[in-house]
């Protein structure tokens, strides 16, 4: 069935489907995206910390370790998922006429449930793993997209003498939109030969994905294995920025929460400072007594305070030298005649 380009697919599809046809495949696509991206970004962190500790730390942050971890979080996401994908591609495309699976069933699926259940039932684990060693091959994706992310961070915060979890949002969107688009653009021949191997439910065999490709390139050549890039650039590119920026939003917001003191640490320091306060004035007033019974009283009524106390005045300080100098006795005779 040819559409001849997006806005002959789209008027095809709204012609004999309605406005409904254009969603088909949404429910098992929004069930997808939590457990996807959540083993995906979990993985990633935990990997890059993991591999980043058995290297230098000026390497800890390099393109490879970046590279690793997204290759290791794309298998581990794609041995979750990989069930839920071939659930989304046979809904998609079971409105063109085609046969479904190895047994070449043409029975409609009622939803992704049912899907699930039915692959499973009539093909087993190869049905719902149909596809599997073109999606590991897709991991290639994530090693080109992450990498180049980390990257394009990196420039734009040094650009700016800034650190990375400080660049704007814009910069998070470019620099997502620009790594997906790179990453999508020279892997996408994988995306194709997994589309027909769901379909056709073929397994996740070498054979099978190498005779799928032999019949891609039998009947369309090498332009066959780019049918539909621009359509999947224009899906998939605004999907990414939005999902990497709003992560990185998050995630920063998520830190500093937790680097904020909760009210009981607030208000435990709040006591510590009122309490230290009180020692302080209790310290100086000790200070202050003492004085007064070394000097023998007051003078003028105030308190004799010695030079070398921080808060002593110049008064107190000459008054005290002067007691010391000639004996309190003779400085209050010589006060009691006015000289």
């Amino acid at each position: 069935m040819q559409y001849g380009g997006i806005t002959g697919g789209l008027s095809k599809i709204v012609r004999d489907e309605g406005i409904k046809g254009l969603y088909r495949g949404l429910s098992p696509t929004l069930f997808a995206l939590l457990p996807n991206w959540a083993v995906y970004f979990t993985v990633y962190e935990k990997l890059k910390i993991a591999i980043g500790t058995r290297f230098p730390p000026e390497k800890a942050q390099s393109a490879g370790v970046h590279m690793a971890a997204a290759a290791g979080a794309g298998a581990a996401t794609m041995m979750i998922t990989n069930p839920i994908w071939v659930v989304k591609t046979r809904i998609q495309t079971q409105n063109m006429g085609v046969k479904m699976g190895a047994n070449g069933t043409t029975a409609m699926y009622k939803g992704t449930i049912d899907a699930l259940v039915r692959i499973g039932r009539e093909e087993g684990l190869a049905g719902l793993y149909s596809g599997f060693l073109p999606s590991l091959l897709g991991v290639m994706h994530v090693v080109i997209q992450f990498p180049l992310y980390e990257q394009m961070k990196q420039s734009f915060a040094k650009a700016h003498n800034n650190e990375m979890d400080k660049l704007t949002p814009a910069e998070l969107i470019v620099a997502s939109a620009v790594s997906k688009m790179a990453a999508s653009t020279a892997t996408y021949p994988h995306e194709v030969i997994r589309s027909h191997m769901h379909v056709a439910g073929s397994g996740a065999g070498f054979t099978e994905f190498a005779n799928t490709c032999k019949a891609v390139f039998r009947e369309e050549g090498a332009r066959g294995f780019y049918r539909g890039c621009l359509t999947n650039l224009i899906r998939t590119t605004p999907a990414a920025a939005a999902t990497f920026t709003s992560f990185e939003v998050i995630n920063r917001k998520l830190r500093a929460w937790a680097d904020t003191p909760s009210f009981t640490e607030r208000e435990a320091v709040q006591r510590a400072v009122v309490e230290a306060r009180k020692k302080e004035k209790r310290e100086r007033l000790m200070a202050t007594k003492k004085v007064a019974v070394v000097g023998g009283g007051e003078v003028g009524g105030e308190p004799l305070l010695p030079p070398e106390l921080p808060f002593a005045r110049a008064a107190d300080a000459t008054r005290f030298a002067a007691l010391s100098d000639i004996g309190r006795d003779s400085y209050k005779d010589n006060n009691k005649t006015g000289k």
